[in-house]
């Protein structure tokens, strides 16, 4: 079981993700409000927690929202989960749809570190069911036999 600890969006790409405290989740969309939402398999990005504080460990202050996350999650080590793994947080289900992404023009953290962790450590999902999230729900890996429905 994980902890969301932040749930960010942005009203247009490009720009860094701002922390809200609840976001509505849409079937076949993502988060309402987010320019990154839509009918696509990328509705959805989730970072570990941990990989953050790597960062941050190294001297970079790396607000929650600024690799372009949706949702940070604690307790949970993302990557290590394979493509198809689904989430359930309150009434919404998430699927697992990618791990990593390219990367085609270096983002502001890239520039200003020499490396950005969603290439490698940034995983995406599809909602499979929307609904409320908040900061500071639980977010929990289903487990593999109930993982088709």
């Amino acid at each position: 079981m994980g902890e969301i600890l932040a749930i960010c969006i942005s009203k247009r790409k490009g720009t860094p993700k701002k922390p809200v405290n609840s976001a509505v989740l849409v079937e076949n969309y993502g988060f309402e409000h987010d320019a990154h939402a839509g009918n696509l398999h990328r509705q959805v990005s989730l970072l570990s927690s941990d990989r953050i504080e790597d960062f941050r460990r190294r001297g970079f202050v790396a607000p929650f929202g600024c690799f372009g996350e949706n949702l940070v999650v604690r307790d949970i080590d993302l990557v290590t989960l394979p493509v198809g793994t689904r989430f359930a947080c309150g009434d919404a289900l998430l699927e697992m749809t990618q791990i990593g992404k390219e990367c085609h023009n270096h983002c502001q953290i890239y520039h200003a570190v020499g490396e950005c962790i969603m290439p490698t450590q940034g995983v995406f999902a599809k909602v499979l069911r929307g609904g409320v999230i908040t900061t500071g729900a639980d977010l929990a890996v289903l487990p593999p036999e109930i993982q088709g429905q």
